[in-house]
């Protein structure tokens, strides 16, 4: 089970791995921090604690449809096993003041699923776990770009606690390109710096600091699971006011 994105390294409080189950292959861990698993693709039987939390998962891929996630407290023993070809991304953290939720399976019927945005950086956006939903720290969704459109736009940070206006929140996302030869651009700026690289299929990116904006090629949808944790639950992002016209229309 690689890890892609390690505390102390790449970022302050996420870590991310990704498991790949063939059929009849289980994964277990006893995680110290809270975890939430994302099925990214197949089926998976879920145990916590020894007690049987039904399936999860279904859909063939990310782009196919919302897909079930399996959220487990701190020191909670997960054990999952395939019943067929199963692709997790796993996402922890450690929980702070506020208290963790509860184990379950968390169905697209228990998500906000909202189309944000229009015309060229219109997306659809699939909050698994948000604000309002029982969690210690980690928020966590997915958003799927159509073809050469642009998200985390206009351009965003979370860099500075400045509650009401601006909460500190690290975040990690993973991409995945379909058709998978795609490509997207990732940008992060604040003041002298001027980053972009390029983003393909399965590559991830920690973002610590600075504007977020991503945008992907045209002929390619771009999907990123995204992974935020911080100074408590709360998803108030400052926007570039350069740029913030294009939302607010002055």
């Amino acid at each position: 089970m690689p890890t892609v994105i390690s505390p102390g390294k790449d970022t302050d409080l996420i870590q991310l791995d990704l498991a790949e189950l063939g059929a009849g292959e289980s994964l277990e861990k006893t995680p110290d921090d809270e975890v939430l698993v994302v099925v990214l693709s197949g089926v998976v039987d879920v145990e916590v604690d020894g007690k049987s939390l039904g399936s999860a998962g279904g859909r063939a891929n990310v782009f196919e449809a919302p897909g079930d996630a399996i959220y487990v407290p701190p020191r909670s023993a997960l054990r999952l096993s395939a019943s067929s070809a199963a692709e997790l991304a796993i996402a922890s953290a450690p929980i702070d003041d506020n208290p963790p939720g509860k184990a379950r399976v968390i169905r697209p019927s228990d998500q906000e699923i909202a189309e944000r945005g229009e015309g060229n950086w219109s997306r659809s956006v699939r909050t698994i776990l948000g604000p309002d939903d029982a969690a210690g720290r980690l928020l966590v969704g997915e958003t799927i770009n159509p073809p050469g459109n642009w998200s985390s736009y206009p351009p965003h940070k979370h860099d500075t606690h400045n509650p009401p206006h601006e909460v500190q929140l690290e975040e990690v996302y993973l991409f995945k390109l379909a058709p998978e030869g795609g490509f997207g651009i990732q940008l992060l700026y604040d003041g002298d710096r001027q980053d972009a690289f390029a983003v393909r299929d399965n590559d991830v990116a920690a973002i610590k600091s600075g504007y977020h904006p991503v945008v992907g090629a045209p002929g390619y949808s771009l999907y990123y699971l995204w992974v935020m944790a911080g100074n408590g639950r709360q998803m108030i992002p400052a926007l570039d006011p350069q740029h913030a016209w294009v939302q607010t229309g002055r």
